[in-house]
């Protein structure tokens, strides 16, 4: 499994319409094959801070670069970021997706 987390700061005047700029490339990277998943998340502290985690089956990275939303977002996104954004992205992780944490379970 390929997994990449991306941590993008946008322009605050851009900030609140994110999530909805980036809706239609969600959508088409969940329903790539080889998708495991591809989640945003806002800061907490930064409002104008968002992080996606997402994760490839391992031959499937590539075909994502490659695709027509892929090119049409990082088009756009120059224009609404504020930095570079921060990337980590680690192939080979064992496993097929998100496993349960032993550590905490809901209480009875």
């Amino acid at each position: 499994m390929i997994f990449i987390v991306v941590k993008f700061t946008i322009r605050p005047e851009h900030a609140d319409q994110w999530l909805d700029r980036v809706a239609d490339f969600t959508e088409a990277t969940r329903a790539e094959p080889g998708n495991i998943f591809f989640e945003w998340s806002r800061s907490v502290t930064d409002p104008n801070q968002f992080v996606v985690v997402e994760a490839f089956q391992d031959d499937a990275a590539a075909a994502h670069v490659g695709a027509e939303h892929f090119k049409k977002f990082v088009e756009w996104a120059p224009d609404v970021v504020a930095t570079t954004p921060d990337i980590i992205s680690v192939q080979g992780v064992p496993g097929e997706g998100w496993s349960k944490m032993g550590e905490i379970s809901p209480r009875a």
